[in-house]
């Protein structure tokens, strides 16, 4: 326990030790800034990454003894007490990580019969063994031999000479999808075989010997009668597979390759994420691009930027890199803690730096008139801006300039373009994706390819909560465009008053996302939805005085929902994140959002920060999950600091869009 700890006194957080506790944080989180200013904290994903990069070397016949044996050192530690590896710490088995994880564990020469490796193979087995595993899975275990072609359905490369009109066109996938998909369409042609130096097999993590499986697995979300129709039609491809005309194949694969040319994205890599980076490089190998073909030399360098080699002699891989989130986050927080306004300055400006002015992205072939302007998540992305990135910006900035006077005419043309290319990607509906407007296509996600339920990017509540809370921020409340906003968030509303996360974990976080926009649209607060929210962020907070929600709760929308109590324990960020949806809910003095307070003062690091191993971000629902090494930095200080202002506040109600 720090020592900034204090007891909550009659329902109400000491003043002094709150005080304390916000001046330990802010110096916790001031420490990591980087000499231009920025932050980027580490992003973690599951075993499947680091096992991914194992496998992509190994591919190329490339052993790498040293990092590999900190790479198997980390892939060991993770192994969870089930025997398997799970997508979140704490979480179940998944067949297609554990597989993934047990092969790289062979390849890098740990024996089947090493103890981990019998408790791995049990474990495996006992869920219904590799013949389980999902579609990337499957395609990776194909390259090295481990099951037959026909275990992957199919996706040719002709998809690139399809029609927009047609029903599938990669303008109607997500951003993340067609970089993924795209090059990866050009090596499933190709059916390449891995170097494998070691010649590591897994036939014994099979129930069934692979040639001998008729029916291999679909997704749990996939449902007829589309199941069958697209299994059918998959079938069919298969058995045309070699009598396509090799001169389409000729253009198709011309075309994938200018895809992923054009956006190859410097030493950020295809899309600035992992799997599309590594497919690239598989793809340019098919192609026949010697090793020292600039293109190639790019794609490793991308590639071999995402692995963190940590200073306790483990070494994992990144799924991808997160600094403008990061930044923009924390000096939302900073802003909020006071008193920091030359290193939230310092930030800001390095975001301006990372504007995206001149390329116009994907998102246009939805928007061809719209003109970029916004930002990205990572260092460099420029064809892929996001929405939430770019209005969590903006709110930043905005709100850094009229507290401080401080704005310029670079910030205030920045925010203009950007609020004006976010209201331009709004979606028929009112909400906002991510990435792309109107990608709601979902027949799509019942093809055999899309076993992972996540080839879309339609809008979600956290997102447009994020929109609707800048403009709202900006004085622009009573447009049509955040009226619709409005609307949409409110239809998205779950029965028992919450709202589904899509980019965090999950309820807690979409919850405060929507409370926190609602409020800075002046919804009142003894508003119906706003009431129902508020029962439900009460009902959920756990015994400690936190809140805690795992990515179980996912795979329970749809299903048995999460009416009892949240049974995962209390994280910081989740706790920071009910604290902060009901004090923007007008719930300044419930003695819930104290007992969160005392909660997160309780648990406080002697450094400052908090600890959290926790998986409270979200990759894809019920697919890949992340632990920002960043959250439990800045949301329990971004909370403790505003609890502080209200109660010093004269109107006690949260005045900003966040």
């Amino acid at each position: 326990m720090s020592e900034t700890a204090g007891r909550a006194t009659g329902g109400v957080v000491a003043g002094d030790a709150l005080d304390r506790a916000i001046r330990s944080a802010a110096g916790h989180l001031l420490a990591h800034q980087q000499p231009d200013g920025h932050w980027v904290f580490e992003l973690e994903a599951d075993a499947t990454i680091p096992a991914e990069y194992l496998m992509l070397h190994h591919f190329f016949g490339n052993i790498q003894p040293e990092r590999e044996a900190a790479i198997g050192r980390y892939l060991r530690r993770i192994q969870a007490a089930h025997g398997g590896w799970p997508l979140f710490h704490g979480g179940p088995l998944d067949v297609s990580c554990s597989v993934k994880a047990y092969l790289a564990l062979k390849l890098i020469g740990d024996s089947a019969d090493a103890p981990h490796m019998v408790r791995a193979r049990e474990a495996i087995l006992a869920a219904g063994g590799a013949e389980k595993s999902n579609v990337f899975t499957r395609a990776t275990l194909a390259i090295f031999g481990a099951v037959p072609w026909r275990a992957v359905p199919m996706m040719p490369p002709e998809i690139m000479l399809l029609p927009r009109w047609f029903p599938f066109h990669i303008s109607k996938i997500s951003y993340w999808a067609r970089t993924v998909v795209v090059p990866l369409t050009v090596v499933m042609a190709h059916r390449p075989v891995a170097a494998n130096p070691t010649g590591a097999t897994i036939a014994e993590l099979f129930r069934t010997p692979p040639e001998q499986v008729k029916e291999w697995p679909g997704g749990a979300h996939q449902a007829e009668p589309w199941s069958s129709l697209f299994k059918g039609l998959d079938a069919a491809l298969h058995r045309a597979r070699s009598i396509f005309p090799r001169t389409h194949r000729r253009r198709a694969e011309a075309a994938c390759e200018r895809f992923v040319t054009e956006r190859l994205n410097g030493e950020d890599g295809l899309g600035a994420i992992y799997p599309a980076m590594a497919n690239a490089v598989m793809m340019y190998h098919c192609l026949g691009v010697p090793p020292d073909d600039p293109r190639v030399v790019t794609a490793w360098g991308a590639v071999e930027k995402l692995v963190k080699e940590r200073e306790d002699g483990e070494t994992y891989v990144q799924p991808c890199l997160s600094p403008v989130w990061d930044t923009a986050l924390s000096s939302h927080a900073l802003l909020e803690a006071g008193g920091h306004e030359r290193e939230v300055r310092q930030g800001l400006d390095w975001l301006l730096s990372k504007e995206i002015r001149d390329v116009v992205g994907d998102w246009s072939w939805q928007r061809p008139e719209l003109k970029p302007g916004g930002w990205a998540f990572q260092y460099e992305n420029a064809h892929y801006p996001d929405v939430d990135d770019t209005a969590v910006v903006v709110l930043a900035m905005d709100r850094f300039r009229r507290e401080t006077n401080g704005g310029s005419a670079a910030m205030d043309g920045a925010v203009d373009r950007a609020v004006d290319w976010t209201v331009g990607m709004q979606s028929r509906g009112g909400g906002w994706g991510a990435f792309d407007a109107d990608n709601t296509f979902h027949y799509l996600n019942h093809i055999p390819f899309a076993d992972h339920g996540a080839l879309l990017d339609p809008p979600t509540a956290d997102v447009s909560g994020r929109c609707l809370a800048m403009l709202a921020q900006l004085g622009r409340g009573d447009e049509a465009a955040s009226r619709n906003a409005i609307e949409y968030l409110l239809r998205e509303q779950e029965a028992d008053g919450s709202w589904y996360g899509r980019w965090g974990v999950n309820y807690v976080y979409g919850t405060w996302s929507a409370l926190t926009a609602l409020n800075a649209a002046g919804l009142p607060h003894g508003d119906p939805a706003i009431r129902r929210a508020v029962s439900w962020l009460i009902a959920r907070q756990n015994p400690d005085g936190g809140w805690g929600e795992d990515g179980m709760s996912y795979p329970a929308r749809g299903g048995t929902r999460p009416d009892a109590p949240l049974p995962a324990p209390s994280s910081a960020s989740q706790s920071a994140w009910a604290m902060l949806g009901l004090m923007a809910a007008g719930e300044l003095d419930h003695p819930a959002v104290a007992r969160g307070a005392e909660w997160l003062l309780s648990r406080q690091g002697p450094d400052g920060g908090w600890p959290e191993e926790d998986y409270t971000g979200t990759g894809f629902p019920r697919v890949f999950y992340l632990r920002y090494h960043g959250y439990r930095r800045i949301f329990p200080l971004w909370a403790l600091a505003r609890l502080r202002n209200l109660r010093q506040s004269n109107t006690r109600r949260v005045g900003v869009g966040l």
